[in-house]
């Protein structure tokens, strides 16, 4: 009796080209974690939605092709992004969502029903996974953890993290290429900076989330949008006051230290806080209505009679460069305004077009920065 084959050659040929050889590989995530994981994976589960931000870099043709899963943050956290992808690839409205880890609203089960080959958090929820027992639960079921980080040490951990998921995704040459660029860029104000025997630093201030509550002011210790205003050659006000990477410093203390610069960082959370007096800085955003509300929050009492004020030092700078990898661009647009003798000839915005030309699917949108006096770059 003859077999009748049950598939066709080309269905044979296409079945074998889908099974890309997976092999378990042994790294070191940037928790300090031995974690060994199948790879290259085919099925991710991002522990946050804007982590489709290295996706995009790594996965250039389709960014969610992946993606088995992820918590539902991008569309609210920065929704003109969201839509530029959304445009491309419709099908990223179809991904299952989920809630936190730091939260607790985490369900493992709908996560063990994606059947994923690994979950990628960042680095920040790492004690609430802990504490919450969800590491050796999923353990127990398969599913390794991997922790990456662009928000804690950005500039130490972007690089290593670039790599542990070109490691994972199988696209070891791509991150190598995108942080040899990194690398560049980061040096185009680095290494100005380093050669300036005394250098001036002005005294700067970072309020981050501008105008997203009433408080003020929230702003940034030694790590993050603080250690950018170092590395692009200014002071950090609130260095001095916070512990953390992330704390409060009160409206009296930004009088007394009287900054010579502010930035502010803003996006588009009207999701969060509708009509608030937020910046909303961004691809596409509209530049005369951002300024509009940044000259309106310098109104306040913290800032009324501030030298960075009466000087019309003050600008306001896309919020998510904080938490993507993407933060050298910030860096050399802060160097512009803190700078502007030493870094005439830096273009950040042909910086961020290049970003998107070389590595990004979505075209490049004006808009991430504003400044209150309209084209200001000081």
């Amino acid at each position: 009796m003859t077999l009748r084959p049950v598939l066709g050659a080309t269905a044979l040929s296409l079945f074998a080209a889908s099974l890309v050889q997976a092999d378990p590989i042994t790294l070191t995530d940037i928790a300090g974690r031995e974690v060994t994981v199948d790879a290259p994976v085919d099925r991710v589960i991002l522990g946050e939605g804007r982590q489709v931000f290295f996706a995009a870099v790594l996965d250039g043709e389709n960014p969610f092709e992946r993606v088995v899963g992820w918590r539902d943050d991008f569309r609210e956290a920065s929704p003109e992004s969201y839509a530029a992808y959304a445009e491309k690839f419709p099908e990223l409205a179809d991904i299952p969502t989920f809630g936190g880890f730091k939260d607790g609203t985490f369900d493992i089960e709908q996560a063990v029903a994606l059947e994923p080959d690994v979950l990628i958090m960042n680095l920040e929820a790492q004690a609430a996974t802990e504490e919450a027992g969800y590491e050796e639960k999923l353990a127990k079921l398969g599913i390794p953890i991997v922790y990456v980080d662009f928000r804690e040490q950005p500039f130490e951990h972007t690089p290593r993290s670039m790599e542990i998921i070109g490691q994972l995704f199988g696209e070891e040459d791509r991150a190598a290429t995108f942080n040899a660029f990194y690398a560049e860029q980061m040096a185009r104000v680095t290494d100005v900076i380093e050669a300036q025997a005394d250098l001036d630093r002005p005294l700067t201030f970072v309020e981050r989330a501008a105008g997203y509550s009433e408080e003020c002011c929230m702003s940034f210790g030694d790590g993050n949008f603080g250690r950018f205003v170092e590395l692009a050659g200014g002071e950090n006000m609130a260095s001095p006051f916070i512990a953390g990477t992330f704390g409060m410093v009160n409206a009296e203390q930004v009088i007394a230290s009287d900054p010579e610069v502010i930035i502010a960082t803003g996006g588009n959370w009207e999701a969060y806080v509708p009509g608030g007096a937020w910046i909303g800085v961004g691809p596409g955003s509209d530049a005369a209505e951002a300024r509009a509300k940044l000259a309106a929050l310098m109104e306040r009492p913290a800032f009324t009679g501030v030298e960075a004020v009466e000087s019309g030092r003050v600008h306001a700078i896309w919020h998510q460069f904080y938490n993507s990898p993407y933060s050298f661009v910030a860096v050399q647009q802060l160097a512009k305004w803190l700078h502007p003798e030493l870094f005439a000839d830096l273009d950040p915005e042909g910086t961020l077009e290049e970003l998107h030309a070389r590595f990004l699917p979505v075209d490049y949108q004006p808009g991430y920065w504003v400044s209150l006096r309209g084209d200001a770059t000081n």
